[in-house]
Parts: C-alpha cells; sequence; structure tokens
C-alpha cells in the first residue's frame, strides 16, 4: 500500500497503483511468457485495450511493455490502435515508451508512411501526439531526418506546456549525440524555451 501511494504521487494522481514496482512487474510478465507463451499477434491490440480499462496504472505499463515485445512485427496498420493508447490516460511514462520503442521502430521499418503519420500527430490538437511526433525519432541516431524534426520543433518552439518544451530538449539532446554541431547550430538560430534549450545542449556543454 505504501508503494502505491508513493507511485501515484509520484506520477501526479494519473491512475492508482497497485504497487508493483517495475523491476517486479516485468519479471512476472517475463514469467507469464515463459509459461505460456506471448500472445498472438492478432490478439494483442485486444489485450492492450482490456489492459488500458483498468484503472490502476501497472496494467497500462503492462500492455505497453507488451507491444514494446511485439513492435518488430507491427506494421502501419497497427497505428491507429497505438494511437489509441497514447491518448488513452496519457502521461509521459506510457507515450514516451510508444512514441520512441513502437512507433518509432515501426515508421524507420515503414519509411514511405511517415509523412502522413507525422503530419497527422504534429498538428494535432493533443498535445500528447505532438509530443510523439517529436520522439518518435529518437533512437534512430544519424538516420534521424534533421528536417523533419527541426520542422516539427519549430512548430511548437513556443509551447507553453512543459511535456512539449521537454521532447523539444530532448529529442536535440539525443540527436546531439551523433551530430553535435547541427544541434547546437540549431539551438543558436532559434528562440527556444530556457527548457528546452538546456535539456538540448546538456550533452554538448558536458562533453
Amino acid at each position: 500500500m505504501e508503494n502505491a501511494v508513493a507511485m501515484q504521487a509520484y506520477m501526479k494522481g494519473i491512475a492508482p497503483f497497485f504497487g508493483i514496482k517495475a523491476t517486479e512487474r516485468r519479471a512476472l510478465l517475463k514469467e507469464h511468457i515463459a509459461l505460456h507463451g506471448p500472445p498472438p499477434l492478432d490478439e494483442l491490440q485486444a489485450i492492450c485495450r482490456a489492459a488500458f480499462a483498468f484503472q490502476e496504472r501497472e496494467m497500462h505499463h503492462t500492455a505497453v511493455d507488451l507491444v514494446m515485445r511485439h513492435a518488430k512485427r507491427l506494421t502501419p496498420d497497427d497505428l491507429p490502435w497505438i494511437e489509441e493508447l497514447i491518448i488513452t490516460k496519457s502521461w509521459w511514462d506510457t507515450v514516451d515508451a510508444l512514441a520512441v520503442h513502437v512507433v518509432g521502430v515501426i515508421l524507420k521499418r515503414h519509411p514511405k508512411e511517415i509523412t502522413k503519420w507525422n503530419k497527422r500527430w504534429i498538428t494535432h490538437k493533443d498535445l500528447w501526439l505532438n509530443r510523439t511526433a517529436i520522439l518518435f525519432q529518437n533512437k534512430w541516431k544519424e538516420d534521424t531526418d534533421r528536417v523533419l524534426l527541426f520542422a516539427n520543433i519549430d512548430r511548437h518552439a513556443a509551447h507553453k506546456d512543459f511535456f512539449i518544451r521537454k521532447a523539444i530538449g530532448w529529442a536535440l539532446r539525443e540527436l546531439a549525440a551523433t551530430d553535435a554541431k547541427a544541434v547546437k547550430a540549431f539551438v543558436e538560430s532559434r528562440k527556444l524555451s530556457p527548457l528546452s534549450q538546456r535539456e538540448a545542449l546538456r550533452k554538448i556543454i558536458a562533453s
């Protein structure tokens, strides 16, 4: 119970918690899969929706973990229901995992779909889909489409929300690991929020 209260407070009351820590939760999922096998791919959508119907956050996390395990087998046809998960009980913990480790994996394997989905998300009224568009390339390293990323950032550079400003800084910081020069030039040529700028240059300054 003590864990549940602390976890709910840390996550700003987005949902109640059972109080199961991440390491224990993932161990339980691993044990279940070892005993019963992974869920069939054609049942994954229904399983994840059912998990998100629960109030407790650990159920949402378990659904996200399952999607991440299957990410390389998913296609753009799965993006509509993944988008549904992104905008259901949205907070950074589920949104970021889906954006970087699911959406990013799918779109990297299907680059012809990037323009369509990026346009939908970066222009959407839902800020978590905006954040998804900014973050989905975070693990692409040298393959990051800098023009696309910079355009996405320019569109929301003046956004007042903390989570958009943080996403901008995080995305730039990830790119800086492989192209610090481009990131430094971009930051110097734009008026970004102090948070975005600080996060973007953190590794460059430290190096």
